[in-house]
């Protein structure tokens, strides 16, 4: 599930899933309230991957390759964790990079701490975790959805951190209104009713859901323990007041390597955004992905996978 804004009349902030379940599922009965669990390490093991100690948490990564190539990162989006990238991490593996992807913090199986989700509290997470991995050269960032947004904002703060640039479905948020202070307690409440109708709604990403049967469930995961819910609704009210515009404009002269790959019948984020994106990133390269929705990267592995490791290797 994604959330933007954007000018020329564009207004798609959906100011968080809830709304959107409550648009595509008002027919459902309320599902029975959560119960959620703390985040502890016997359920990290449970997760493929490892995990490091960072300043505001526990973060769940997972890196391979080898050490001596570039280092291609994958940041996810909104509220799906880093199995989003199953289908893209071995294939660039394989073609030779050393690959890290993340969870976020509340997302996944990285600590969800009562935080200020802004964009500060990304970048800050991005930057730690290269540290700690001892990850000192110029990086290649991909970002989907949200995370196109976190990788830009990166970008424009560590401009020599970044070597390439590559965006998939992204969003371009011109910034939104602060939402009322009791948004916080009223967005948990009706998430944690709607939770089911929630990882449901994740099929709508797809341009054809019937292939993905079991991807609801994988969402579920992340939703048993404290804190999801809290997270989301802090990103919502914190981290969309950011005008990302202007920076994709100010990344856009720093003159580096970018590719932007969209799926044609993204019901989410249309592809007329992404001609958005890419007239305000000069000199970038767009590709567009047949019968593909919020997640081409995913869905079609097979005409993505070449277009990326072609754009890297380039």
């Amino acid at each position: 599930m994604t959330f933007l804004t954007s000018n020329k009349g564009i207004k798609l902030l959906f100011t968080l899933v809830l709304i959107l379940s409550f648009t595509l599922f008002q027919s459902c009965e309320p599902e029975e309230e959560v119960i959620a669990q703390g985040l502890d390490d016997e359920n990290r093991a449970l997760a493929q991957g490892q995990f490091v100690e960072l300043t505001n948490g526990k973060v769940h990564y997972e890196m391979s390759g080898d050490e001596n190539a570039q280092t291609v990162v994958l940041l996810h989006g909104y509220s799906v964790p880093m199995y989003i990238w199953d289908n893209t991490f071995n294939p660039l593996v394989e073609a030779g990079f050393r690959v890290l992807r993340l969870d976020f913090y509340g997302r996944g199986f990285s600590d969800r701490r009562d935080l200020r989700y802004d964009k500060d509290l990304y970048i800050a997470q991005v930057s730690e975790l290269l540290e700690a991995l001892n990850i000192t050269g110029p990086v290649d960032l991909v970002g989907m959805s949200m995370g196109g947004s976190i990788a830009v904002a990166f970008t424009d703060q560590y401009p020599e951190k970044v070597r390439k640039l590559l965006f998939i479905d992204t969003e371009f948020s011109s910034g939104s209104p602060p939402l009322p202070p009791d948004y916080m307690t009223t967005g948990v409440k009706l998430m944690r009713e709607q939770a089911e109708s929630m990882a449901e709604g994740q099929l709508g990403d797809f341009y054809n859901p019937d292939n993905f049967p079991g991807w609801p469930d994988k969402y579920k995961v992340q939703m048993q323990y404290e804190g999801f819910f809290r997270a989301l609704i802090s990103t919502s009210m914190y981290f969309y007041l950011t005008n990302f515009q202007e920076i994709y404009k100010r990344v856009g002269q720093q003159g580096r390597d970018i590719l932007i790959v969209w799926g044609k019948n993204d019901m989410n984020i249309p592809v007329e955004v992404g001609e958005m994106v890419q007239s305000a990133l000069p000199g970038s390269q767009m590709v567009v992905i047949d019968e593909a929705g919020h997640l081409p990267h995913y869905e079609q592995p097979d005409k993505v996978n070449p277009v990326l490791i072609e754009f890297l290797k380039k």
